[in-house]
């Protein structure tokens, strides 16, 4: 693990202790796992590259420590492993290597934007219902550090000069006066994009669950959150702007001890 890396992880792993401990002597608390899959996609786009994202499915886990508050409210923060990103697929922009003032060209491939976050949630929660089930409703920001990133594609295509799909040429020698279509081209490539993305996210998010007592103590639960980042994640003009969003599920198991 990289020096940054591992201060940021130990750095969040100190903060979920102290809360811990803190929790613990104060007031009741639920230590929990959760897990399920995740419906990523990026928003925004200020420029060809950056738009058209679609959503792709992904997952994520994690860990949560929740304190009640009294009555019916409690906060809950949580260490979360969560994918972001978005797919956009067919015919779409590349930046031209024929053109003198740059732009775009164009080809028909997959492109996955894969990015892994480890979140921090701090969700203020709300709980009402009856001894058979309850339900919550909860909201708060949360805070990501980017693990990594990766543009995946894949597919074989022609390049094309404009969306009307004119083929790019290119000239032939030896007198280099006659002109030929360019072959197609493989896509085929995971090119490593990390340094081209802030580090630091930062968003808000809210949900619903239905929690399920399995006994005094052990409780299963039913989750859907939704999440959306405020931070533009390019560090580059030239790639525009995105926001992450993300709707996660996630099947969850806590444990309550009381406080000391």
């Amino acid at each position: 693990m990289k020096g940054p890396m591992k201060n940021v992880s130990l750095s969040l792993f100190a903060f979920l202790l102290f809360t811990g401990a803190y929790s613990l002597v104060n007031a009741q608390t639920s230590l929990g796992i959760l897990v399920g899959p995740s419906v990523p996609n990026l928003s925004g786009g200020s420029n060809e590259i950056s738009q058209d994202y679609v959503s792709r499915l992904a997952l994520h886990f994690g860990v949560t420590l929740e304190r009640d508050l009294g009555g019916r409210f409690s906060i809950q923060p949580g260490i979360i492993f969560d994918q972001q990103g978005g797919q956009r697929n067919g015919l779409q922009p590349i930046p031209s290597t024929t053109s003198p003032s740059g732009g775009y060209d164009y080809a028909d491939f997959n492109n996955a934007s894969i990015l892994n976050y480890v979140e921090v949630p701090v969700l203020l929660r709300y709980k009402f219902g009856g001894s058979q089930s309850w339900y919550q409703v909860n909201a708060g920001p949360y805070f990501g550090y980017l693990l990594s990133a990766s543009q995946k594609t894949s597919g074989t295509s022609l390049v094309y000069v404009d969306k009307n799909l004119t083929p790019l040429t290119i000239p032939v020698p030896p007198d280099y006066k006659q002109t030929v279509q360019a072959p197609p081209q493989s896509f085929d490539a995971t090119t490593d994009v990390t340094d081209s993305i802030h580090r630091i996210n930062a968003g808000i998010q809210g949900g619903v669950s239905i929690d399920l007592p399995l006994s005094e103590a052990q409780t299963l639960s039913l989750e859907v959150h939704g999440l959306y980042g405020l931070t533009n994640i390019q560090r580059y003009a030239v790639d525009g702007t995105n926001h992450t969003g993300n709707l996660l599920v996630s099947l969850g198991y806590s444990f309550v001890f009381p406080g000391i």
